[in-house]
């Protein structure tokens, strides 16, 4: 399957049903009362995070995604059928971005974890809901509330325990094929590897953890040098780093100045890198003349905190002592979890806290905007007198009528409430 870790999707929650006038009509029953049914709520677009998939390549060949509509009311007070919702599966440590704000909106990253990113419309209420002791013959229903509509931007950091980085043609791709059923292509030539490759690696019957080769890492990498850019934010979720050297001292480079240059790269492109804690392995050592290179290289590196493996990836030795290393040091290492409070941005209802503002947009032009005024409106049937009538109430009992007329509003301006306009009055009936 092809790797994706970027996507943008559009996700539009059902509408809600609408509700219906209608009145008892009985044998034996004059003048039955009103009798029309609520519409049912519409479907949510909800995002699953599933441990199975890897990739968001399925969300590229479908981007538009619509939950179903709430069924419509009924006579004799039926209620309308709620809409299903659509679930969409994600791999675990996609985070989900508001595609205009880039606003963080969630961060899936355990198994099962949902976010409900476009809303259902409420359904609208038959009027049977609005007879009341002194005003026992509504001739109006509301509309179905429109669902939500969102652009969405997903991106995904693999949630691995482990990831292997070193320079091109060190041997990380050849490294997680021997450790795990991982099949990556592997090659001698420099960017062999595209895109990143996960495998769980099984220790004993009781452990086993998620490593990652990741790609493209050069000097300059954090600056788009490579292929580091677009894989660099994939070592952010890791909790320790294999840190891989060649001392085969087949080519140009020096082992040392890669460590080195590396980990300058992973600091200038998240600071939180430079503290993920390392291992080294100094792979290749089957090669004549590697042990050499190799014991200088340890001597050189062995003042800092990380522990120094010897290994061949292509015999295996070496490896073994590398894994159960690896696997001791994730046991004292914290998991990654869902992040909580201030860390998620949600939705945010335009307006100040009464959830609605209005303004002057022109000569005779008003602009009413905020959930609680464009739901009143979107659910109003402005066909209907009666409707329109206690919309133009509901908005004054609100105060929008009053912060219209402190801007100058006069009987006869325009005002428009999201896709609807009206003409101003301040009469309320």
């Amino acid at each position: 399957m092809i790797f994706v870790d970027e996507a943008e999707i559009e996700a539009k929650g059902g509408d809600g049903g609408n509700g219906i006038v209608a009145f008892r009509r009985e044998k034996f029953v004059p003048r039955g009362g009103p009798w029309g049914g609520n519409g049912g709520h519409g479907g949510d677009i909800i995002l699953q995070a599933d441990s199975s998939l890897t990739t968001l390549a399925d969300l590229q060949h479908r981007r538009h995604y619509a939950a179903e509509r709430g069924g419509h009311g009924g006579p004799n007070r039926r209620q309308g059928k709620h809409g299903e919702d659509e679930i969409i599966h994600v791999p675990t440590g996609t985070l989900v971005f508001g595609a205009e704000t880039s606003e963080l909106i969630t961060d899936l990253v355990e198994d099962g974890q949902t976010e409900i990113v476009a809303q259902g419309g409420i359904g609208g209420r038959g009027n049977a809901s609005f007879a009341t002791s002194t005003f026992q013959t509504p001739r109006f229903a509301e509309k179905g509330e429109p669902g939500e509509e969102r652009r969405l931007r997903l991106e995904l950091k693999l949630l691995a325990d482990v990831g292997i980085v070193g320079f091109p043609n060190v041997g990380k791709s050849t490294l997680i094929s021997c450790i795990s059923h991982a099949k990556p292509k592997i090659a001698d030539y420099p960017f062999t590897t595209l895109v990143p490759n996960l495998g769980v690696v099984r220790v004993d019957m009781n452990r086993s953890f998620v490593a990652a080769d990741i790609p493209g890492l050069i000097e300059g990498a954090h600056e788009g040098a490579g292929l580091g850019d677009k894989f660099l934010r994939h070592v952010e979720r890791t909790r320790l780093l294999v840190h891989m050297l060649d001392v085969s001292g087949l080519g140009e480079r020096d082992p040392i100045a890669d460590f080195e240059t590396l980990n300058r790269e992973l600091t200038l492109f998240n600071e939180r890198l430079s503290a993920l804690p390392q291992v080294i392995a100094l792979n290749k050592i089957d090669v004549p003349g590697a042990k050499d290179v190799a014991r200088r290289v340890s001597k050189a590196l062995s003042a800092g905190d990380a522990a120094i493996y010897q290994m061949s990836a292509v015999t295996g030795e070496g490896v073994d002592k590398l894994v159960y290393h690896v696997a001791d040091r994730l046991e004292a290492l914290p998991r990654v979890t869902a992040p909580i409070g201030d860390e998620v941005v949600r939705f945010v209802v335009p307006g100040a806290g009464r959830g609605w503002r209005t303004e002057k947009v022109g000569a005779g032009e008003f602009l009413v905007s905020g959930r609680p005024v464009e739901r009143v409106a979107s659910m109003t049937d402005l066909d209907n007198d009666y409707a329109v009538r206690r919309m133009h109430r509901r908005l004054d009992k609100m105060g929008v009528l009053r912060e219209l007329k402190k801007l100058g509003a006069k009987a006869g301006d325009t005002v428009r409430i999201g896709k609807w306009e009206f003409d101003y009055s301040d009469d309320v009936e």
